[in-house]
């Protein structure tokens, strides 16, 4: 793992908002950013950590992220209310246009053990 101690905040939140059988589930089969996004909003996380948190699981090679942003991309934060620092969701801009955290699914890459 490229950011363990990233996974690990992911897994446990995961494992905090809905137990750990769906929380294996969802690292297993893949979870939509939007739930990822809901989840560590819902955690003890502070916005901005969570934030960072979801930047750094993006970035890390840690989970396949589909569909495949290629490069160059960026991330677009938006916020609650306009102008304040409390993000509520993000989306991913690329030449092709805008997606948006429900069409973006994560899946924790298999070890290699």
């Amino acid at each position: 793992m490229r950011e363990p101690n990233t996974v690990a905040v992911i897994v446990n939140a995961l494992r905090q908002v809905h137990g750990d059988d769906l929380a294996r589930v969802m690292l297993n089969d893949g979870l939509s950013l939007d739930a990822l996004i809901d989840t560590l909003f819902c955690s003890p996380l502070k916005n901005r950590d969570a934030v960072k948190l979801i930047t750094r699981a993006l970035a890390s090679g840690d989970f396949i992220v589909t569909p495949d942003f290629g490069s160059p991309s960026h991330l677009k934060y938006f916020y609650d209310p306009p102008k304040s620092l409390h993000v509520v969701d993000i989306a991913v801009t690329t030449l092709n246009g805008t997606i948006a955290s429900t069409d973006i699914r994560l899946r924790l890459t298999p070890s290699d053990n």
